[in-house]
Formats: structure tokens, C-alpha cells, sequence
């Protein structure tokens, strides 16, 4: 409500810009009008990120945009089929009214005119740490996300990490008769994006940010996209577009005839040219084509050389197809491979009943490195072979499979089964005991039948107890897996056993008569057949496992590998047709590993990781591009980069034109002078320090002031005597066994006697085996010092200030041991105890208590049913229990119960947002939205940026896929369809986000017995177990 007031009185549109705006003036309306009319209307921060030059401040190309072409804020209302298609763009709606189009352009003058009153400094506000946006030597710099234009990051850093690519950019340059001649619309363009690319190449070369402004690049390709005819139809076809503009501002640089691309580097680095042979209605043809991106379809293949396959061979290409007119085949050939060969995956087809795109899900695995000799021409004649020989192989695996599946399901009826199976069968029932058996000694055979059948009853119960044995040393889901395959066919080794089962017994049926000599008979007929089939089937398997293993190693021919190409870069996408987020993993050649470009983030990564992503299956996420290099280019990279891992950007940098590095340098001094004036302006808002909690006594700033040690050790007095008041009744307990002690040998052999038995019991109490409702730790803070191995001048001086307290003035016993206790203080020089580690200490137990008791009301509020309050308690005591499980295991508490309420918690508020949302109620509507940007996606946020579980991410998953699951329903009103576009790609990208995630009041129990009791209370709850008393 507040935002939208916001957005009538002011004109502006940014939803982010008015959050920012209510959040600097603590949701005061007035003062935020204010804020954003006066002097200090700030730029919206979406990533924390550093102050950068708006779309043409400080660009080489200057130059002004059309004053027909408005700007694109979140104000531009984007469709959702232009969603769809691409998420950058924004489609012009056909029933827009002239209102609505006034409005949007009014948005984006007043917008453009806060724009102009900021002060660069000023955007530092939402991230004081230096580290935040300050680049870190020469590591790989990210790319500001200016509205949905992560697929253009992901895009550009690949492109960038091609060094030959690099180059060919950075040193651009066009001679001044061709830049006088260039008077096409296009030819201009290109040339000014050319020149802007250089710009940013140049930037993500020698910046001191940790991320760079890709605004005025991106403008010029929102400009051309704006136009009617130029609409596109995907992110696919959208990077083919780039492209061919370099292409074509590359082509002006060659200055040949524009027909005659063969001198073009662009062409020469990307593009390619196939064969294709064929025949059509008993004709033949061939023809040779060029190709960039070559695109691959997805459905129905598990990995990219059988995709590969799948595109190079269509029909039937045999003799006998060629001489039929109603068949058609076709076989293409590489003819020539471009150094960087790029692979477009299809992962996107049009749902005919739906009448809408969807994504394809399905896993499809890529090597690190393919040959692509068994794709060239050539190596078609012994291809051709190949391609016969696993024919003929595959048709015989049909015939071998057949036979098998005889064994298998064998029978005339409609059920069928295993014949090994049926055979057993029929031996189990030939064996079972019959109540009449023909032997010449009867009561012999009584004696033997009762004998046997004690036998029978005594291994059963034998079974069963190793059954049970069993269950208590393996998972119930292994015995259950144990149980549910134990069937006769898997033991094909074993000799056929009858079962001893007697008739009376299992109420099975069993022969009416049977003899000896028939029983042997049968018996022995049985086994040997059923011996014979065993090894029939083991054949037929071994001879297909054979066959599959010759058709796999069919080209790993060593003629066939002989045109390697490395794995560069994967693409990927997460989300489904309408909406998703993109993000891309380069292999770093100087580093030897994998880096993960995501919007401003550049982080290391792994193949694992890399798998997970983007071979699909498991999640919405999958590579759609996949960029692969030759070997000789990939030896060459790893030749110029062998030892300079470090220095390489410096380098190029130096061998730069001069004008691009004066525009370095001036970005660079321009990011000193913003750092220096948010300082100024940081230094001026800090607020008088006061008296505070010693919960916040430990958050002061290191540099606050000259009398910042007198503040530091008043904060390390308030700290330990907090905690020396939390353990009062345990010290008068102490002070009082010692009254014996105090009568005879006076106040100083009473304190000496309280100290070491206090000193003993709570070492004992320190060393006790954990429970799940019984943490001591909550107890008294040297327990807490002793489990995590505490310095002893630590842990002496803490229980000597416990006797020290000024709150046991109780008697004169007790006010006489605390004046000598302070005494000893006193005596205790800065050379003693190191009183900067002594506050560490106390600090870490305090946050240790803190993250306790916001565990304890989350779980409490949780079980309440009060998810939105449980859910800010829970996260701020996940991220701090971090900090201290960083020192050690026993710093923090259990940090996997806080992950799983945590997760539990996200995903119950993600159903009634969802539940709100779908109502169509107005204000239910807006619950479900403000649940979601308060709660639900600054959460996601802080998952996301730290160390993700798997149970994490698949919760994620969930809820994403939740709201997936809305678009284009047609029971869905259009302007929840809207909002639904506006949500969607905030939900899936949190990498741009500015977490806004209140701090929960805080709440502090009067004495360790009553945190203790409704920790053991909880726990208990949680466990099911029984109370456990407190000590």
C-alpha cells in the first residue's frame, strides 16, 4: 500500500527504488517523498553494487539516445508472450491506450531527473564493506544485472574469455575514409556497439570493481529490438543477432568486398561449413552450407554425441533407399571446423494443446572433451562402416533380447514368468511333505517326518533371528531392498533346495502321494534343467553386454581422435519457457578450474557442480549452449597464460590504445573519488554512541573513536559480568558449601575453596555425554569455554569474576569473599590474560546464548503455527551460528535443526502465499506478494549466497516450480498473470537482490534455568523424548 502511495505522489516506477527509499526513512511516507524529491534521491541498488556511469556517462561513443525511445524500467509493462520469448525486451502492447504510454514516458523523464540529482557516493549505501565491491587482484570481474539481462552476462563473459576474441575486440579500429563512407543506419550502429563493447572489455580488463556496467552496450541492442522488424523471438536468436553485428562491424574493418567474408575474423573464429548429402523421391543432391551455432535437438537423446549423431544422419542412406522414391535420407558432413565451435541446445518446443512454449527437463550429458572426427568428411568412408557394423550389431541384439525375453516371460497364458522361477516352483510343491508317504518302514518314517519337521521349525526360527539381526544393522530401507529382491532367479548360482514346508504346516499345497525314487526322479530332472536355462540366459546376457561394449567402443578408434575440442564454457538456464535466469560456467585455463559467472558474482566452482546444473533432469535448471574449443586453440591459451596466471590482464592491459586505458583510468579514479565521499558522508551519519545490552554492546565499530579502548573494555566488563549475573544462584550455591571453610580459616581459604569446587563441578558438568534436550552449555558460560578449550587464564579470570559479582551481597560472608575476589582482580596485569581474547571469548558465548534463544522462539513460534514470526527468528540465528561454528564445532548449536525448521518454515509460508495469491482477493492478493518480497525471497537470498544443502535446493526447487506452475493458466485472471511476470523473475534470480530481512525483537531469559527448561521443553517436543531434569 505504502508503495504504491509512494509511486502516485512521486511519478517513479521502480518498486526497488521505493523499497529503498521506505527503508532509509524507517516507512515514515513523508519523509520518503522527501528523500526521493530532494537533494539526496538515490539510483536503485539492486546488487549492492558500486556506482557506475548511467547508459552513455564517460562511453566512447557519447552519444544521445533519440528523444522517441523511453527508457526500459519496470514501469515498461512487459507481456507475457514477450516474457516468453525473451525477458529483455519489452513488447509493445497492441491494445495499449495513449494514456498509459504518457504515463510510462512521464515515469521515465522524472526518473531520469532523480537520476541527475544523485550523488555518485551515494549508491555505496546498501554495502559499507569495501570488499563487497572492491575487485581482488586479478580475479575475474562480474556484470551488473540491469533488468533481466543476465542472459547478456553469460553471453559476454564467455565471449570475453576467449582471449583470441579479446584481442580481435580490443584492438578494433577503423580507418577515418571508412568510418566518413559508413553512412547506413546499421553500419553506424554496429560500429557504436562495436565501440562500446571495447569500452566494457576494456573495463573487465583493468577495473578495480569487482563487477562493471554493461548500460550502454545494452542500450544500443534495446534500441534496435525496439523496432517492429527486428522483434526477436528467443535469447537463441537474440545472441545470433549479436553476432552478426560484430560480423558486420568486423567486415567494415577488412575493408574488402562485403560479399567475401573469408577475411572476416569473426567468420574465421566462429563459423564453419557442412556438407549435406542426400536423396529426395530417387534423386540425389548435395549441398555445402555454413554454420555458426550449430543447433542440436534434445528430446530423445542421453548424450551429445548421440544428439549429434541424430543431426548428421536423417532417413535411410543405403543403396536400396535410393532406388525408392517414396523414402528420403540425408547425411551431413563437416567440411571445416571453426576454432570455437558452439553447440545450441533446443530446449524449448511449443506445446500444441497447451498453445504455449515449454521447456524440455530431460537430462543430456556433454564430455569435457569431444573428438569430432567421426563427424568430419573426411572420415566418411570409415565412418559409413562403422555406422553399418553397429547396425548390424543393434539387429542382432533385437534378435538376442528376443530370445531372452522367451526365458523370461515364458507361458501361453496371459500372465507369464521367469522359467527359471517355475521350475523352482514346481520343485517346491513336487518337495513338500505329503500327508501319506509310501515307505516300506512307516513308524521309520514317522520318526524321520517328525525329526525332520523339528529340523524345519528350528531353522525357521534360526531364519528369523538372523532376519532380525539383520534389521538392526542395516537401514530399514536396505532391508526392505534386501527382502523385496531376495526371488529365486537372482540366486542363479545356487543348487534348487526344497522348502521342508509340511503340508499341515503351511497350508500349502503338496502331492496327495509321492515316493522316494519319484521324488529323486523329479528332483534331479529339475535341477539339471534348470541349470541349463541358468546358463542359456547368463549366455544371452553376456553375449549382449558384449554387443553393447563393441558398439561403445566402436569410435574409440584412434584414427578417431584425432580433432579434439575442450569444453569452454556451458550456458544454462534455470526456469521454465516464460521465465528463468541464466548464468554460465567458464573453464579458466591460468587457474585450471571451473569459475561460475552469475550476474555481479564470479565464484569457483567445480565439475560436479557444473554437472548438477546443467546436464538437466534434476532440477529446472539445464545448459541450453554449449561452447567447445579446439585443442590447438586451447594449447595455445594454456602456451600465453603458463606464467602469468596473475599478471595476464595486466598485460594486455598495458598493450591497450591509449584512449582505452585513460578510460580505465578515469573509471578507476572516478570509483576512488565515490568511495571517498560515501565515506565522508557514512562518517557524518554515525550516531552517538550510547549505553546499550551486551547483546549489542559486541557490534561497535573498531574505528569509532579516540576513546574507542575505554569503550571496548567497558563492553568486555558488560559481557562478563552479564554473564557472571546469568550464574549468581550457581556461585551463592558455591559460596555457601564453603561456611565451615569461612569460620575456621577465615574469607580468603572460604574463596580458595568456592573457587575449586565450582571450578570442579562445572569440569565435570563440561565433560558429561550431550543430549538432544540437554545442552550444558546454556548453563553457565565456562562450560561453554571448557567444551571449546578455552585458554586457562581465560576460564581463571571468568570464575573469578563470578565471585567478584556485586549482585551476592546476600550476607556479610558473601559480600566479604566478593571483596577479596575483586582484590585479586585487580592484581591481575594486562601481561596475565590477553583481555582482547578474554572479550572474544565472552563475545562468542554471548552470540552463542543469542543464537540459542532465537532457536528456541522460532521453534516455539513454529510449533505455534506463527511461520512469518518463526521464520525471521530462525534465519538470523542460522547466520549467526555460522559465524561461530566457523571456529569450531562446538562454538554454535545444531546447525542442520535450524536448516530444517528453516526449511520447513519457507516452504508452509510459500503455500499460503500461493494459497493468497491464487484467491483473486485484492487484498489477499497483496498478503501473498508481501509474504513473498518480505520473507520468502530474502530468505531464498541468504540460502542461495551461502553453502546450499541438497535438501535446500530441492526446497527451493519446490517452491519455484510452485509458482511456475501458474503461468498461462487459463483460470487465472490476465492482471494476476501480470503480476505473476513481475514476481517470477525476482523469485528465480536472487543473485541481484538487496536483502531486506528485519532483525526479530530480542528476547532474553531471566536465568539459565529458564532458558535450560524451554530448550529441554522444545527438544522434547522435536524428539519425543522425556524430560530431562536440569542440573
Amino acid at each position: 500500500m505504502l508503495l504504491n502511495q509512494l509511486r502516485e505522489i512521486t511519478g517513479i516506477q521502480d518498486s526497488a527504488f521505493l523499497h529503498a527509499a521506505l527503508k532509509a526513512a524507517n516507512g515514515d511516507l513523508m519523509e520518503a517523498v522527501s528523500f526521493l524529491t530532494e537533494e539526496h534521491a538515490q539510483e536503485p541498488n539492486q546488487s549492492t553494487a558500486a556506482a557506475e556511469p548511467s547508459a552513455w556517462e564517460g562511453s566512447a561513443v557519447g552519444k544521445q539516445l533519440p528523444p522517441n525511445v523511453a527508457a526500459l524500467t519496470p514501469n515498461n509493462k512487459e507481456d507475457l508472450q514477450a516474457v516468453i520469448a525473451f525477458s529483455l525486451l519489452e513488447s509493445p502492447k497492441a491494445q495499449a491506450t495513449e494514456r498509459e504510454a504518457e504515463r510510462a514516458q512521464e515515469a521515465h523523464s522524472a526518473e531520469n531527473k532523480n537520476r541527475s540529482k544523485r550523488k555518485r557516493c551515494e549508491v555505496w549505501g546498501e554495502n559499507p564493506k569495501q570488499n563487497n565491491w572492491r575487485r581482488v587482484g586479478d580475479w575475474p570481474v562480474g556484470m551488473k544485472n540491469i533488468g533481466n539481462t543476465c542472459w547478456f552476462s553469460a553471453v559476454i563473459q564467455s565471449l570475453f574469455q576467449l582471449p583470441e576474441f579479446r584481442r580481435l575486440v580490443l584492438g578494433y579500429s577503423l580507418p577515418q575514409s571508412v568510418l566518413e563512407n559508413c553512412r547506413s543506419r546499421t553500419g553506424k550502429r554496429n560500429v557504436a556497439f562495436m565501440q562500446e563493447l571495447q569500452c566494457l572489455f576494456a573495463l573487465m580488463l583493468g577495473t578495480r570493481r569487482k563487477f562493471v556496467d554493461p548500460s550502454a552496450a545494452l542500450e544500443l541492442l534495446r534500441d534496435a529490438f525496439r523496432s517492429a522488424e527486428e522483434q526477436q523471438q528467443d535469447v537463441s536468436e537474440f545472441t545470433h543477432k549479436l553476432l552478426d553485428w560484430l560480423e558486420d562491424a568486423f567486415q567494415l574493418a577488412v575493408n574488402v568486398n562485403p560479399g567475401d567474408k573469408s577475411e572476416n575474423p569473426m567468420v574465421q573464429l566462429f563459423y564453419g561449413t557442412f556438407l549435406t548429402e542426400g536423396v529426395h523421391e530417387g534423386n540425389t543432391f548435395s549441398k555445402i552450407e555454413t554454420f555458426g551455432q550449430y543447433p542440436l535437438q534434445v528430446n530423445g537423446y542421453q548424450n551429445l554425441n548421440e544428439c549429434l549423431e541424430g543431426a548428421m544422419v536423417e532417413g535411410e542412406m543405403d543403396e536400396e533407399t535410393a532406388a525408392q522414391s517414396v523414402k528420403y535420407g540425408q547425411e551431413r558432413w563437416f567440411t571445416k571446423l571453426p576454432p570455437v565451435l558452439t553447440f545450441e541446445l533446443s530446449r524449448f518446443e511449443f506445446n500444441q494443446s497447451l498453445g504455449q512454449p515449454e521447456k524440455i527437463h530431460t537430462r543430456l550429458e556433454f564430455p569435457q572433451t569431444i573428438y569430432m572426427d567421426r563427424y568430419l568428411y573426411s572420415s566418411k568412408e570409415l565412418i559409413q562402416m562403422k555406422r553399418e557394423e553397429i547396425k548390424r550389431l543393434k539387429e542382432k541384439i533385437v534378435i538376442l533380447q528376443q530370445k531372452l525375453e522367451r526365458y523370461m516371460k515364458y507361458g501361453s497364458g496371459p500372465t507369464r514368468f521367469p522359467l527359471p522361477d517355475m521350475l523352482q516352483y514346481v520343485l517346491e510343491f513336487v518337495t513338500t511333505r505329503p500327508a501319506v508317504v509310501i515307505s516300506s518302514a512307516h513308524d521309520s518314517q514317522t520318526t524321520v517326518l517328525q525329526s525332520q519337521a523339528e529340523s524345519h521349525v528350528l531353522d525357521r526360527l534360526s531364519q528369523q533371528n538372523s532376519i532380525l539381526e539383520a534389521k538392526n544393522t542395516k537401514t530399514t530401507e536396505d532391508t526392505a531392498f534386501f527382502l523385496a529382491n531376495s526371488s529365486p532367479q537372482q540366486k542363479l548360482s545356487t543348487p534348487l533346495q526344497p522348502s521342508d514346508s509340511p503340508a499341515e504346516m503351511s497350508d500349502c499345497p503338496a502331492p496327495h502321494m509321492v515316493s522316494e525314487e519319484e521324488m529323486n526322479l523329479v528332483r534331479t530332472c529339475l535341477q539339471r534343467w534348470r541349470n541349463e536355462i541358468e546358463q542359456d540366459i547368463q549366455d544371452l546376457k553376456d553375449s549382449i553386454a558384449k554387443i553393447n561394449l563393441s558398439i561403445e567402443q566402436m569410435y574409440c578408434d584412434p584414427l578417431l581422435q584425432q580433432v579434439p575440442y575442450r569444453l569452454h564454457a556451458v550456458l544454462v538456464h534455470e526456469g521454465q519457457a516464460n521465465a528463468g535466469h541464466y548464468w554460465a560456467y567458464i573453464y579458466d585455463q591460468p587457474r585450471k578450474s571451473w569459475l561460475k559467472y552469475n550476474d555481479i558474482s564470479v565464484t569457483e566452482s567445480s565439475w560436479e557442480e557444473l554437472e548438477r546444473d546443467s546436464f538437466g533432469g534434476l532440477k529446472n535448471a539445464s545448459a541450453y549452449c554449449l561452447m567447445y574449443i579446439s585443442d590447438k586453440v586451447s594449447h595455445f591459451v594454456a602456451d600465453d597464460n603458463e606464467d602469468s596466471e596473475v599478471g595476464q590482464f595486466q598485460k594486455e592491459v598495458e598493450a591497450l590504445p591509449p584512449e582505452l586505458k585513460h578510460y580505465i583510468q578515469e573509471d578507476n579514479w572516478r570509483l576512488e573519488q565515490e568511495a571517498e565521499e560515501w565515506e565522508e558522508e557514512q562518517s557524518c551519519k554515525i550516531p552517538q554512541i550510547e549505553p546499550s545490552p551486551a547483546f549489542e554492546s559486541q557490534d561497535l565499530s573498531s574505528d569509532s573513536g579516540p576513546d574507542q579502548s575505554s569503550v571496548c573494555e567497558q563492553s568486555m566488563r558488560s559481557l562478563s559480568s552479564e554473564h557472571a549475573m546469568i550464574a549468581k544462584e550457581q556461585t551463592a550455591q558455591a559460596i555457601a558449601n564453603t561456611a565451615d571453610a569461612y569460620e575456621k580459616n577465615g574469607v580468603e581459604a572460604a574463596l580458595c575453596e568456592a573457587f575449586h569446587e565450582e571450578y570442579s563441578r562445572l569440569y565435570l558438568l563440561a565433560k558429561e555425554t550431550p543430549t538432544p534436550q540437554n545442552d550444558a552449555r546454556l548453563q553457565h558460560v565456562l562450560v561453554y569455554f571448557l567444551q571449546n578449550n578455552a585458554p586457562k587464564q581465560v576460564v581463571e579470570r571468568t570464575l573469578l569474576e563470578q565471585f567478584a559479582d556485586k549482585n551476592l551481597s546476600y550476607d556479610e560472608r558473601s559480600i566479604s569473599i566478593m571483596k577479596v575476589a575483586r582484590a585479586k582482580l585487580r592484581e591481575i596485569g594486562p601481561d596475565d590474560v590477553d583481555m582482547e581474547e578474554y572479550k572474544r571469548w565472552h563475545e562468542d558465548y554471548s552470540l552463542f546464548r543469542k543464537v540459542s534463544v532465537y532457536l528456541l522462539t522460532g521453534l516455539e513460534l513454529y510449533q505455534n503455527r506463527k511461520y512469518q514470526e518463526s521464520l525471521t527468528y530462525l534465519v538470523y540465528a542460522y547466520q549467526s551460528n555460522t559465524t561461530l561454528l566457523m571456529k569450531g564445532p562446538n562454538r554454535g548449536v545444531n546447525e542442520s535443526l535450524i536448516a530444517l525448521y528453516r526449511r520447513k518454515c519457507l516452504l508452509k509460508l510459500n503455500d499460503m502465499a500461493a494459497s493468497l495469491f491464487v484467491s483473486s482477493e485484492e487484498a489477499h492478493v497483496a498478503e501473498g506478494i508481501n509474504i513473498l518480497n518480505e520473507l520468502i525471497i530474502p530468505c531464498m537470498h541468504l540460502i542461495i549466497n551461502n553453502d546450499i544443502s541438497k535438501d535446500d535446493l530441492d526446497a527451493i526447487e519446490v517452491m519455484r516450480n510452485h509458482w511456475c506452475s501458474y503461468l498461462g493458466r487459463e483460470d487465472m485472471d490476465a492482471n494476476l498473470q501480470l503480476k505473476l511476470g513481475e514476481l517470477l523473475p525476482r523469485l528465480l534470480d536472487c543473485s541481484a537482490e538487496v536483502i531486506v530481512l528485519k532483525e526479530p525483537p530480542k528476547i532474553r531469559p531471566n536465568s539459565p534455568y529458564d532458558l535450560c527448561s524451554r530448550f529441554a521443553a522444545v527438544m522434547e517436543s522435536i524428539h519425543g523424548a522425556s524430560t530431562v531434569t536440569v542440573k
